[in-house]
C-alpha cells in the first residue's frame, strides 16, 4: 500500500497484504509426512519436510498483527470460553473459539492445529491462537484473496479472467464428482481402505483442497468401521 494511500479502520483490513507479508505453508499427504528419510530443509518455506509437498500462501502471525495494530491500535481478542482456572478453554478437539474486536466490530473465529512430538511444549497452543486470529480476521476481510481459490472481485467486463475462473470451479466441481465418492466408499471399509484410495488420486493442488474439505468426516467414518470390525472381532 502507497504512504500517499491514507485507509485505517475496517477499510484497511480488506487491503491486499504486499508480497513481502505473505508466507509458504507446506502441505504434505500423509504418505509424504510418513516417509521421514526423505524429509529435507525447503529452499521455499525454510522448513524441514518431504520435497514433493506443495506450497500454500499464507499470512503470518506477525503480518496479521501489524495489520490489526494500523487499524485499530486498541483492537483486542479474547476466548469464548474460559476454564475453571481462568485460561482460555480448548475444545475436545483441542480447538480454540475465540471472540476478535476491530474497531468496535467482534466477530468469531475459530483455530486448530495437529499434534506433533517435535513441538515445543506450548507451541501448539500459540499455533492455535495465530490460526483462530487469522480466522476470526478472515471475517473482517483479511486475506480473503489467499483464502478464496478463484477471482473475488473481477469485472464482469474482463472475460478473460471471467471465463478463467468458472473454468476452474467446473473443473473442481467435476473433479469432486469423480473422486469423492470413491473416497466415501473406502472410508465405510475402514481407515487402510480411506488411505489407498487417497493415494490413488492423482496428485493436484483440486486434491489437496478436497482432502483439506472433507477429511474429518471421511476419518470420522472410517473410524467408525473400524471400531465395528473390532467389535465382531470381539
Amino acid at each position: 500500500m502507497s504512504e500517499d494511500k491514507k485507509i485505517g479502520g475496517l477499510s484497511l483490513m480488506r487491503e491486499k497484504f504486499p508480497t513481502n507479508q505473505i508466507s509458504k505453508l507446506p502441505k504434505e499427504t500423509r504418505q509424504q509426512a510418513d516417509d521421514k528419510a526423505a524429509k529435507r530443509k525447503c529452499s521455499v518455506c525454510g522448513g524441514f519436510h518431504h520435497p514433493g509437498a506443495i506450497h500454500l500462501d499464507y499470512v503470518g502471525h506477525a503480518a496479521l498483527t501489524d495489520r490489526l495494530l494500523d487499524a485499530d491500535v486498541l483492537w483486542t481478542w479474547e476466548p469464548v470460553a474460559w476454564n475453571d482456572k481462568g485460561l482460555p478453554q480448548f475444545d475436545e478437539n483441542g480447538g480454540l473459539w475465540i471472540k476478535l474486536t476491530v474497531c468496535g466490530l467482534t466477530r468469531y473465529g475459530y483455530g486448530n492445529a495437529g499434534e506433533s512430538a517435535y513441538k515445543d511444549i506450548g507451541s501448539r497452543e500459540k499455533e492455535v491462537i495465530g490460526d483462530a486470529l487469522r480466522n476470526a480476521a478472515m471475517r473482517f476481510g483479511a486475506a480473503l484473496e489467499l483464502w478464496h481459490k478463484g477471482n473475488l472481485h473481477v469485472d464482469d467486463k474482463n472475460d478473460e479472467l471471467k471465463d478463467g475462473s468458472e473454468k476452474t470451479d467446473k473443473e473442481f466441481e467435476s473433479f469432486i464428482k469423480e473422486h469423492l465418492p470413491n473416497l466415501e466408499n473406502a472410508a465405510k471399509l475402514g481407515l487402510a481402505a480411506l488411505q489407498k484410495a487417497q493415494k490413488d488420486i492423482p496428485k493436484s493442488p483440486m486434491k489437496v483442497k478436497l482432502w483439506m474439505d472433507v477429511s474429518d468426516v471421511l476419518k470420522a467414518t472410517a473410524k467408525a468401521a473400524d471400531d465395528s470390525a473390532t467389535e465382531e472381532e470381539i
